[in-house]
C-alpha cells in the first residue's frame, strides 16, 4: 500500500537496474521515461519497458525518440556505433558521452510540469566507471536544474526536484537485484540487460556479463536466456 502520493519521474529502459529501482520506489506514483538515441538495443528494450511499465503500475510512460542523437554520437562509442566491437569488461569506449545530462535534462523537464518532487535514474556503486553516474555528478545536476527554474520554485509554481539513483543510498547491483527478485520474482528475467538487439541475451557483452554476476553473487540461480 502507498504511504507517500508524491510524484517520481524515472529513467526506464526495462533493464535490471531500472526495474529494480522502480520496485524500491513504489511508495510514489510512478512516471517512466524511455529513450531511444540511436543505441544497437533500442527495439528490444522499448519492448522491454512498455511490458515492465505495466507489470509496475506506472501512471504514465513515455518512448521519447532522440535518435538522432546517434549522428551527433558518431564513433565516440560502441553502443551507437554498429560496425564496432563490444567488449565483454569495462572499457572507456562503452562510455555514451554525457548521455545521463541529456535524459535527466528531458526527465526533469516532465517532472517539473507534473509536479514530482524525484528524477530517479539506475546508477549504482558498480557503475563508479561512468562519470554521470557517480553521486557526486547527480549532486551537482540537481542544484544545476533546480537552479534553472529556481524563480518557478521559489514562487511555488515548481517543485525543487532530488535526482535520486541508488548509488547515493550505496546500494550495488546484487543490492537491487534482491529488491527487485523478492517482489517480482521470476518475471525479472524478463528484464534485458544486453547491449545487442537479438531474441536473447548475448551472454558475453559486458552489460550480460555484470547481469550474471549479480545473480551469482546474490545467489539467485539465472535463469535468463544467453546465446553464449
Amino acid at each position: 500500500m502507498k504511504t507517500n502520493h508524491n510524484k517520481c519521474v524515472i529513467i526506464f529502459s526495462g533493464g535490471l537496474d531500472s526495474v529494480c529501482m522502480s520496485v524500491h520506489l513504489k511508495k510514489y506514483d510512478l512516471y517512466g521515461i524511455s529513450f531511444t538515441y540511436g543505441q544497437r538495443s533500442s527495439s528490444k528494450e522499448i519492448l522491454t519497458a512498455k511490458k515492465f511499465s505495466k507489470i509496475l503500475n506506472f501512471k504514465s510512460h513515455k518512448i521519447i525518440d532522440i535518435k538522432f542523437m546517434k549522428d551527433i554520437y558518431s564513433k565516440t562509442n560502441v553502443l551507437t556505433s554498429n560496425k564496432e566491437c563490444i567488449p565483454d569488461k569495462f572499457n572507456y569506449s562503452i562510455v555514451v558521452p554525457i548521455r545521463n545530462v541529456v535524459f535527466l535534462s528531458i526527465a526533469s523537464a516532465w517532472a517539473f510540469r507534473l509536479g514530482a518532487t524525484i528524477v530517479a535514474y539506475g546508477a549504482h556503486k558498480d557503475d563508479i566507471n561512468y562519470p554521470d553516474c557517480r553521486p557526486e555528478f547527480a549532486k551537482k545536476f540537481e542544484d544545476a536544474l533546480n537552479h534553472a527554474e529556481v524563480d518557478g520554485i521559489r514562487s511555488g509554481l515548481r517543485k525543487k526536484i532530488t535526482v535520486w539513483s541508488p548509488f547515493k543510498s550505496n546500494f550495488t547491483k546484487s543490492d537491487l537485484l534482491l529488491k527487485g527478485y523478492h517482489s517480482l520474482k521470476n518475471v525479472i528475467f524478463d528484464t534485458w540487460s544486453c547491449y545487442s538487439n537479438g531474441k536473447i541475451h548475448c551472454g558475453k557483452c559486458e552489460s550480460c556479463n555484470n547481469r550474471k554476476n549479480a545473480f551469482s553473487r546474490t545467489n539467485i540461480m539465472d535463469q535468463t536466456k544467453y546465446v553464449k
